[in-house]
């Protein structure tokens, strides 16, 4: 029997990889050893997406950049042959602000201040590995800086009425007052850009960048006002310089993605923006992967109506669904009831709180109890043979 697994993170818990390595542990324990597994960690753009490119022949390599509040870190991305996925987090994520990593909040300072630099320098060690085809995955990051950070990174000075260059972070930009492009990165002529997001909002205003994720960073009710109109300026001189496909990409869907770094892309690196899913299973190859599938198993941490809205296990059973292949999926809890289930794909939904009913030791041991289900899945199988909606009347949920 040929399984596929194809998992996103068990957020807070457990990667893609590691979700992948228990279950089939599990698996293998409850089938003596006799399947045929086959590992394909994905991701919905965000966070684990530089793991999903690792775990499908991408090879892996690191360069120091500046993380988001200017400090070096030590930021991986992955190339295979001439295309590249950045994966935005690990350069300029929310989590490298000091103290949040250790469950604190990040301040107002860290809201106003933060930069997409060490993206842009990411970029820049991208080109250096000789890509031209750019998948940038973003999700997670600490700026709302308009994407002005990753421009810096990749030549652009951000300059105010003395020629001076501004300080980094969305903040600043109320002073600037002109952009020079003079050293702008010469490759990027002959290099394509997606932008991997699922967020649609626009740059500015009541759904934009500012408004709706800088709370979420730190920003108080008076930054956001503030952010939002030095967006604003941002988009200003930025049409001065490159016309009004500037004003035009402030109003893009997924231009208020990554604190507007969605804008820069659109706007400068002329990228195209894709749902986050489609490009993680195409790079992937999931479909291909997919053939001679007796069964896939998806699933992430919490398995709820968020799921259905477009997410990794979402476009697993899509896939499936359009190769014939049954589909179940594993989770540390869902809300999904029967008939929801049924509906997004999923034959059946085997929880980790069906196994332990503390939450909190869930997320601690999900590896061991992840290869219970997995041996509880393989146990099914061989009894059964793969489950089907025409065998199974009942969801397990």
């Amino acid at each position: 029997m040929r399984v596929v697994i194809a998992p996103d993170k068990f957020k807070g818990s457990l990667s893609a990889p590691e979700v992948c390595s228990h279950l089939e542990k599990g698996l293998q324990r409850g089938a003596g050893g006799n399947l045929e597994v086959v590992r394909i960690p994905v991701a919905d753009g965000g966070e684990g997406t530089l793991d999903a490119a690792v775990g499908s022949g991408f090879t892996r390599r690191t360069a120091t950049v500046a993380g988001p509040t200017g400090q070096p870190v030590d930021a991986d991305f992955a190339v295979r042959g001439h295309e590249a996925v950045i994966e935005m987090a690990t350069a300029s994520g929310l989590a490298l602000v000091p103290g949040v990593h250790n469950g604190g909040r990040p301040g107002s300072t860290d809201a106003t201040t933060a930069t997409s630099l060490g993206t842009g320098q990411l970029i820049r060690a991208a080109l250096d590995a000789g890509c031209r085809r750019i998948i940038l995955g973003v999700g997670g990051s600490a700026n709302t800086d308009g994407g002005a950070g990753l421009l810096q990174g990749l030549g652009a000075r951000f300059l105010d009425s003395r020629n001076n260059e501004l300080p980094p972070g969305g903040a600043a930009l109320a002073n600037l007052h002109g952009i020079d492009f003079t050293d702008f990165e010469p490759r990027l002529v002959d290099t394509r850009f997606v932008l991997a997001s699922d967020v649609d909002n626009p740059l500015l205003g009541a759904q934009g960048a500012a408004a709706v994720f800088g709370p979420q960073k730190g920003a108080a009710q008076q930054d956001v006002g503030m952010l939002d109109a030095a967006l604003a300026r941002f988009v200003e001189v930025l049409a001065r310089e490159i016309g009004f496909r500037a004003v035009k990409a402030a109003e893009a869907p997924g231009a208020g993605a990554a604190g507007g770094v969605g804008y820069a892309a659109i706007a400068v690196l002329a990228a195209t923006r894709r749902p986050g899913i489609d490009v993680v299973l195409e790079f992937t190859g999931l479909a291909d992967r997919l053939a001679g599938a007796d069964l896939v198993i998806t699933g992430e941490g919490s398995l709820d109506e968020q799921s259905l809205l477009g997410k990794t296990p979402m476009g697993v059973a899509r896939a499936a669904a359009a190769q014939g292949v049954p589909v179940i999926a594993v989770c540390g809890r869902t809300t999904l009831d029967h008939g929801q289930a049924a509906a997004a794909g999923f034959e059946d939904i085997y929880a980790l709180t069906a196994l332990e009913s503390d939450v909190n030791r869930c997320i601690a041991e999900a590896g061991p109890l992840l290869e219970q289900l997995g041996t509880q899945i393989s146990a099914e199988l061989a009894a059964t043979g793969p489950v089907t909606a025409s065998t199974k009347e009942d969801l397990r949920v």
